[in-house]
C-alpha cells in the first residue's frame, strides 16, 4: 500500500493506492507543517484519523508532499516522525511544490510552478529539477499573495478602522474579532498560519467591492514581482499554479500577469488527483 500525501499548512490530504492504482482509501488530516508543528502535535494528527492509524503497519512507501519542506533539516525531521510511525514503509518527504509540478506540468516539460494558498512559494521546474531562487523564511517575513497574507490585511484594515463600515460590520458578523482571541490564536496555538488565510474565504467573496479588489491587486502584483519574475524565462515558459488563493482568484491573477507579458498555464486547487497519475506512471 502506498500512501500519497499533499500536505498545506492548514490541511492534509491523504490517499492510499495498490500497486494497480486503485484507491484503497482517502482522508484528510490538519496540516503538517514541520516549521510550526513538533513531533508530538504531527504524530497526535496522525493518531487522530482512524484510516491512518489501523493501517500504518500496511504501508510500504510514503510519498509526502509538503509545506514548510523545503530544507533539509524540516525535510529529515518530518522523515524520522514518519519512518517511526510507518515503520515497514519507505519514506520519502519532498517540499510541496514537487507534488504542483507533477500534477499541472507534462513529462519533461519546463514551466515555472507557483502555489498560493495558505502560503506562497514559486520554482522552476527544467523537466526534470526543480530549481528555486527564493528561499521561504515563513509567512512573517513572506508568503506574498498567500491567504495568511490576505488574513494579515484584513484584520489590520479592521483594527485600523480603514475598512468600509458596512464590509466591517458583515466582518464582524462572520468572525471572532475579539483582541484577546486573535491574539491567543496568533501567539499561543498552532499554526497561526493557517489561522490567518481562515479570513481569506471573505476577501474572496467580496473580491469585487472596491476594498478587497485593491488588496488582492497589491498581494498577486507583489508575488508576481517578488517571485515569478526572478526567473528570466518568465515571459516564455507556462507558470503554472495550485492553491484554493489561485484557483478562486484565477481571473484576477491572469490579469495581473497579462500586465507583465506573462502567461498563466494550469491553475488547480489542488493536486492530489495529478499525484495518483503521476505515481501509477511511475510506479
Amino acid at each position: 500500500m502506498k500512501l500519497l500525501v499533499d500536505s498545506g499548512s492548514t490541511k492534509a490530504d491523504w490517499i492510499a493506492i495498490d500497486d494497480n492504482g486503485k484507491v484503497l482509501f482517502t482522508t484528510q488530516t490538519l496540516g503538517l507543517n514541520p516549521e510550526v508543528l513538533d513531533k508530538e502535535e504531527v504524530i497526535a494528527r496522525l493518531d487522530d484519523k482512524f484510516d491512518i492509524s489501523h493501517n500504518k503497519d500496511k504501508a510500504t512507501h510514503l510519498f509526502f508532499y509538503g509545506a514548510g519542506c523545503g530544507t533539509d533539516r524540516m525535510k529529515n525531521f518530518l522523515a524520522e516522525v514518519f519512518q517511526n510511525y510507518f515503520s515497514n514503509a519507505i519514506i520519502s518527504v519532498h517540499e510541496d511544490t514537487y507534488a504542483a509540478v507533477y500534477a499541472t506540468t507534462p513529462k519533461d516539460q519546463q514551466a515555472i510552478v507557483c502555489i498560493l494558498g495558505t502560503g506562497s512559494n514559486c520554482s522552476f521546474f527544467d523537466g526534470k529539477v526543480l530549481h528555486q531562487k527564493v528561499q521561504s523564511l515563513g509567512y512573517i517575513a513572506m508568503d506574498d499573495g498567500s491567504g495568511n497574507r490576505f488574513g494579515r490585511h484584513l484584520i489590520r484594515g479592521y483594527y485600523f478602522n480603514k475598512m468600509p463600515k458596512e464590509l466591517a460590520k458583515e466582518f464582524e458578523e462572520e468572525y471572532n474579532l475579539d483582541a484577546d482571541y486573535i491574539k491567543a490564536n496568533l501567539y499561543k496555538e498552532a499554526n497561526p498560519n493557517a489561522y490567518l488565510a481562515t479570513f481569506a474565504k471573505f476577501i474572496i467573496k467580496h473580491k469585487d467591492s472596491e476594498y478587497c479588489k485593491k488588496i488582492i491587486k497589491k498581494e498577486l502584483k507583489s508575488f508576481t514581482k517578488n517571485y515569478i519574475m526572478q526567473y528570466d524565462n518568465c515571459k516564455e515558459v507556462p507558470v503554472h499554479f495550485v492553491g484554493s488563493i489561485a484557483f478562486y482568484l484565477k481571473d484576477e491573477l491572469e490579469a495581473i500577469l497579462a500586465k507583465y507579458d506573462i502567461k498563466i498555464g494550469n491553475a488547480l486547487r489542488r493536486p492530489i488527483d495529478g499525484l495518483i497519475a503521476y505515481h501509477i506512471l511511475n510506479k
